[in-house]
């Protein structure tokens, strides 16, 4: 008797396996693997870092009374440091308006060749000067001259937060500012403001009797 030995896959299967085998090696053969893995890696890396080197820091606050500005870094506002001059023995009136015009001129200078490279800039110009409080006027008070709602909005988040975090601010760490001549607001430098200094005017109210 003769012994039929049946195939162990039907002979019809043939004409499908093996194209789908050959696939399989081509794909492998160009590199490509198939996953289900997904491939989100989240946003691109920021290309303004925003962060300086220690030597740069030094070479910005070598001499002088240390201090810190704000500066403008992707669409924010971000400290620096900086430093200014005071003589010894100022007495405190003085030395807040003193402190306050280096401020201005430290704001208003042209940041650093490595801060530029970090992405920071400055909206507040030069020539602006400060005198402190006329007759009648609050202590503390710091009058500009240049009017600060003539000011962008990006530069007065600048000026208010500079003050506001320095000898140039009032106890509660609000900025009293005015022109020349003219009514006084108190300024507060926030949270809102520092995230969006474009968009965001620092918050003020009206002093009485200015």
């Amino acid at each position: 008797m003769t012994t039929v030995r049946r195939p162990l896959w039907p002979t019809a299967a043939l004409p499908v396996t093996v194209p789908v085998a050959l696939l399989v090696a081509l794909l492998a053969g160009c590199g490509i693997r198939s996953t289900q893995v997904p491939t989100d890696f989240g946003p691109a890396p920021s290309r303004v870092p925003c962060a300086l080197s220690g030597q740069d820091i030094s070479t910005q606050t070598s001499h002088g009374v240390p201090v810190q500005v704000f500066l403008l870094c992707s669409e924010q506002l971000v400290t620096v440091d900086r430093s200014v001059s005071v003589p010894d023995g100022t007495a405190e009136a003085a030395r807040r308006v003193l402190v306050a015009q280096g401020l201005l001129d430290e704001l208003a200078e042209t940041p650093s060749t490595p801060e530029q490279q970090a992405g920071y800039t400055t909206d507040v110009r030069g020539g602006m000067t400060v005198s402190g409080p006329r007759p009648k006027d609050p202590e503390g008070t710091l009058r500009l001259s240049t009017p600060p709602q003539d000011l962008t909005p990006a530069a007065l988040a600048q000026i208010v937060c500079t003050f506001s975090d320095s000898a140039a601010a009032q106890e509660d760490g609000s900025v009293v500012l005015g022109p020349d001549t003219g009514p006084l607001r108190r300024y507060e430098c926030t949270t809102d403001v520092r995230s969006a200094p474009a968009t965001k005017s620092p918050p003020s109210t009206t002093v009485d009797g200015t």
